[in-house]
């Protein structure tokens, strides 16, 4: 059986661009959220090498802001770019979504 963090690799993404549409966000809050979410697989480790590529490849941009608990915090957001990808995104997990549930509820109707 496949495991869960490697079926959910490339849905992550998406589910994190979706999350910053929302408003800045630093990587805390993500992680937080994520697991409100019911992702509870994923670390603040796992999240930031994923920011950082979506940065390089300008689907998000930071903000350094001071906290009132320590270092300056990272706060991202979406650009343009970004949100051209997570509609691009909601419309291939749509697809792929309703054609796996066609599979299994055909699987069940048998």
């Amino acid at each position: 059986m496949a495991d869960t963090t490697q079926m959910l690799k490339g849905i992550l993404d998406g589910c994190l661009l979706s999350i910053i549409k929302e408003g800045e966000i630093y990587g805390y809050e993500l992680a937080a959220k994520l697991e409100s979410y019911g992702f509870h697989s994923f670390s603040e480790g796992t999240i930031y090498p994923l920011l950082l590529r979506m940065q390089k490849e300008g689907l998000v941009s930071t903000t350094l802001r001071k906290s009132t608990a320590g270092p300056k915090r990272k706060y991202y957001s979406l650009t343009e770019k970004g949100e051209q990808e997570l509609e691009q995104f909601v419309h291939r997990w749509t697809q792929l979504s309703s054609s796996v549930n066609n599979v299994l509820n055909k699987g069940g109707n048998n």
